[in-house]
């Protein structure tokens, strides 16, 4: 490119307003829903989306814990978010496969919604009053597409 049509673009207003700014710190979030709530996991965590899956019921584990998937031949456990959160539980079977510190853990939500580029500045954290421990943070979505709520992951499995 010569210093020509570069020093163009960068004087052109049209042009600079249509380059992406790669300063913003940003990161990609999976976007779910479970009871009508948008939640949101970063997307490197994401393994897989899996549908329609036989869950097989494991006894004396928490409520929460519907029981376990065989991923190809790896055992992973599934979390019912609703549950998890003192909602009742749906008749759902989308399961979002999760990986935290080489642990997988499948999430069991309603629907997935969207994959979404936030800027990290726009993550809220939340008060410090605040005594949900599932949630380390929010923010407002674009296009007034409703808030999003941060779920953490690290929370999610008790570690009695």
């Amino acid at each position: 490119m010569n210093e020509e049509v570069l020093f163009a673009r960068e004087s052109d207003p049209q042009i600079a307003a249509e380059t992406p700014d790669d300063t913003i710190d940003s990161q990609k979030y999976l976007i779910f829903v479970s009871d009508g709530l948008k939640m949101g996991v970063v997307a490197e965590y994401v393994v897989e989306i899996l549908n329609n899956q036989s869950i097989t019921y494991l006894p004396m584990v928490p409520e929460f814990v519907r029981g376990i998937i065989n991923m190809r031949g790896q055992m992973v456990p599934i979390v019912d978010i609703r549950l998890r959160l003192g909602k009742p539980s749906a008749d759902t079977s989308l399961v979002i496969v999760i990986n935290v510190d080489g642990v997988q853990l499948g999430i069991l939500v309603d629907a997935v919604d969207q994959m979404l580029d936030i800027p990290k500045q726009d993550i809220l954290p939340m008060p410090a009053h605040s005594t949900q421990l599932l949630v380390s943070g929010m923010c407002s979505l674009p296009e007034q597409a409703g808030t999003m709520m941060v779920l953490d992951l690290e929370q999610l499995m008790p570690h009695d």
